[in-house]
């Protein structure tokens, strides 16, 4: 994949007078290839006196506009240009689109090559951190909705910082807080109430704004005092706390203070002094509520894996003729389990790893056994409350 290379060999040109500024414009055709195109949304400020970082998205439906459009207003307070593919989509991530695509915005417009993003939302979101991957240093973050990497592997470190989101409900919702975890490079997961799918629009304004403070971290844009101190003031205000780390009005949980408190504390360290917030952060992980907590994450997620794992394993002993009937009674069982926790009534821990692990457990199944098949399509079809 060479996608990197030649974004960055096109050059920047004036090709770009014709494309209109501040609007999302729905289809630009590329100049080597027609038949690869993109949406586009260039800021009303743009001049090609300067360099502009760039944010490439991969919507899973190869829906441009859909995509570009979720970026926009962020990307127009912020100053970056937003490129959609029209031809990459879930299962069929088009090469050529990860190449032309990227080669035909440096050649119409000033790129800042120290700046480039990546975005995507499901096979989206595996195309998007693929190619950043590819880049070996090229990419300065990416942007992933509701699903990790192409081999759905977690990480240790990587070269380039990631804003993760999923939903409560995403059957992928496992795979980023795992990678959350494993991640000890620049990084961040939002969960938001939902499931599979692009985040809440605030969610992009937050990702944009994430990428602004790790770029003036890192060296590869300029710190402006002015900005770092609104953008911290915009993550203190968000979580309820005042400037010493302590609640404010409307604050919420000592867990969630927590949570915030380290990450403003990680994100803003060499930018700010971040000390008080650190300490505060630090006090409230001795919280024995917030000690709790933690330890309730980490046993949803080694429950969520635990079924995961074994039904995985029981669906392979359906190829077997002396193991099938048996391993279609374990699974009708716990099939049945899972259905009747995903059936409650109301919101709970239990209900959403069962809902997680369903939708999870019968797009990844094992087999394709008839008998098995129609068993999961007959519990999956049930209604249930929202």
């Amino acid at each position: 994949m060479l996608f990197w290379v030649l974004a960055l060999l096109a050059g920047v040109a004036g090709q770009s007078a014709d494309l209109p500024r501040g609007q999302v414009i729905d289809e630009v055709s590329c100049l080597r290839d027609p038949a690869q195109s993109y949406a586009l949304y260039v800021p009303s400020a743009y001049t090609p006196d300067r360099a502009w970082p760039v944010i490439y998205v991969f919507d899973p439906g190869a829906r441009g506009r859909v995509a570009v459009e979720l970026f926009h207003a962020a990307a127009e307070q912020y100053g970056y240009i937003v490129a959609g593919s029209n031809n990459s989509r879930n299962g069929r991530p088009n090469a050529d689109a990860l190449v032309t695509m990227p080669a035909d915005v440096s050649a119409r417009f000033h790129v800042d090559a120290r700046r480039l993003y990546t975005a995507g939302m499901s096979g989206g979101s595996r195309v998007a951190l693929g190619t950043a991957e590819d880049g070996k240093g090229s990419f300065a973050g990416v942007f992933a909705a509701s699903a990790a990497f192409p081999d759905a592997v977690p990480r240790k470190a990587v070269p380039f910082a990631i804003f993760s989101t999923a939903g409560t409900e995403d059957f992928n919702h496992l795979e980023l807080r795992l990678l959350d975890r494993a991640l000890t490079t620049p990084h961040r997961l939002e969960v938001f109430t939902g499931g599979h799918g692009w985040p809440p629009e605030s969610y992009f304004a937050d990702g944009i704004e994430w990428f602004e403070t790790q770029a003036m971290k890192s060296g590869i844009k300029a710190r402006d005092a002015k900005e770092i101190d609104a953008l911290l003031a915009r993550r203190l205000q968000a979580a309820a706390l005042n400037a010493d780390g302590t609640p404010a009005a409307g604050a919420q949980s000592a867990f969630e203070q927590y949570v915030a408190l380290r990450d403003i504390a990680a994100d803003f360290k060499g930018l700010r002094d971040t000390t008080a917030l650190a300490r505060r952060a630090a006090t409230l992980a001795r919280d024995p509520a917030v000690v709790g907590a933690i330890k309730r994450d980490r046993d949803e997620d080694d429950r969520e894996n635990a079924i995961v794992t074994t039904v995985t394993a029981e669906e392979k002993n359906l190829d077997s003729p002396t193991r099938h009937t048996a391993a279609m009674v374990a699974l009708s069982n716990k099939w049945e389990e899972l259905s009747a926790a995903a059936s409650a009534p109301e919101d709970s821990a239990d209900r959403r790893i069962a809902r997680r692990a369903m939708a999870w457990l019968a797009i990844n199944t094992q087999t394709m056994d008839d008998e098995y098949v129609e068993l999961v399509r007959e519990i999956r079809n049930r209604p249930r409350p929202r």
